[in-house]
């Protein structure tokens, strides 16, 4: 319970995950070439964070198309989400069908006003188009990509977490013939996979690790990192959880009792765990020595999340988890199988008839002697045999 408990409280931040795309804002501002675009920045706002709007309609409706842009650009003007430094300039293609301006914004992409920016500019675009009958309208620009790809992977992401969850479910209880081992691999695995994400919020949403690590924090975490994390994760804490529980299962299989079966399954697979373990967890935090924060990101959550999964998963929660059940482990297909103990060969009968062995058991009496002997000493003409 008390492992259990710890894993829940790192697990806590999680709750508070901010998701953005990474950019040009994540990069050390020690970096001469970002110290120069972002004097560039203060000094031409129009020419930093930009939103595109694009619009298709009609050739024959090009005039109405560039008043209604006219228009939307007039209704930003005094306004502090956008940039007043110069005037957007409406461009026209070729064949007049298309038209683009750019709308600045004075904040980086990593600014909640930036992202309220783009919000106000797609809510005005369509209103400033309603007597433009049949046109298309898009805004974008790097907060709309930024914005539009993290909304994409959280709708998607809990469609991804309840496949893993329920092909995780599945095999396990196709493989070990066990509700209990399959219920207990999902909740333990995403129990791990929590507790590396609140780890990863509490590095890198805060500022208190940015000395230690070297990095400068935007308060948020790199966008595809969780759904990313969380496959991997599962995979690799699988890998363990199949290795330890099948350990566990063939001492089960040989008549040991839960508790000898659990300390029995643990010990033969400690070597192999802890050495996997330390490998990985070596080898992914070479990433947090990065000067990129996505590969920070990566590197920590990774490397957290196997020392945790190895360390307190595998060591104290499992044992004690399996422990508790009991026989309940491998219910409904219980350790009764036929097949696992081995079993005499056939046995010839009187007459020469090959009769059906019976069931295995050990020899009553240890020592003995082989037939021959046995027989030749039953004459007393075994050698060096004395009649007294």
């Amino acid at each position: 319970m008390v492992s259990i408990g710890a894993l829940l409280l790192l697990a806590l931040p999680a709750l508070d995950m901010k998701l953005k795309q990474p950019g040009q804002d994540d990069l050390s501002r020690d970096i001469p070439v970002v110290q120069a675009t972002d004097r560039l920045t203060d000094a031409f706002p129009s020419e930093g964070t930009v939103h595109k709007v694009a619009v298709r309609a009609r050739a024959g409706q090009a005039g109405q198309v560039e008043a209604a842009l006219r228009g939307l650009i007039a209704r930003t003007e005094g306004n502090r989400l956008f940039a007043h430094d110069q005037t957007p300039v409406i461009r026209e293609s070729a064949d007049h069908r298309v038209h683009t301006v750019d709308v600045g914004t004075p904040y980086p992409p990593k600014n909640p006003k930036a992202t309220e920016s783009l919000k106000v500019l797609r809510g005005w675009v369509p209103q400033a188009l309603d007597e433009v009958p049949d046109a298309e309208s898009a805004v974008g620009g790097a907060v709309a990509q930024g914005a539009d790809f993290t909304a994409h992977l959280e709708e998607r992401m809990p469609w991804v977490v309840g496949f893993v969850l329920l092909l995780t479910f599945g095999t396990m209880a196709v493989i070990f013939r066990s509700l209990a081992v399959a219920v207990s691999a999902v909740l333990l695995n995403l129990l791990s996979a929590a507790a590396s994400f609140g780890v990863l919020v509490a590095v890198f949403q805060h500022s208190w690790a940015e000395g230690l690590l070297d990095f400068d924090s935007s308060g948020t975490v790199v966008s595809w990192l969780p759904l990313f994390l969380f496959v991997v994760l599962f995979g690799l804490s699988m890998d363990y959880h199949v290795f330890v529980v099948s350990r566990i299962r063939e001492t089960a299989l040989d008549g040991a009792s839960v508790r000898d079966s659990v300390r029995e399954g643990i010990v033969r697979s400690a070597g192999v765990v802890t050495s996997a373990a330390i490998v990985m967890v070596a080898v992914f935090s070479i990433f947090g020595t990065l000067n990129a924060v996505e590969f920070k990101q990566l590197g920590v959550g990774l490397a957290a999340a196997i020392l945790l999964d190895a360390v307190v998963i595998r060591i104290f929660v499992l044992p004690a988890l399996m422990t508790a059940l009991g026989p309940w482990n491998w219910w409904p297909g219980g350790t009764s199988q036929t097949g696992r103990r081995p079993s005499a060969g056939p046995v010839p009968a009187e007459g020469g008839a090959d009769a059906p062995a019976g069931p295995y058991a050990p020899s009553p009496v240890t020592g003995a002697a082989p037939d021959g002997a046995a027989t030749r000493a039953s004459h007393g003409d075994a050698p060096g045999h004395r009649r007294r």
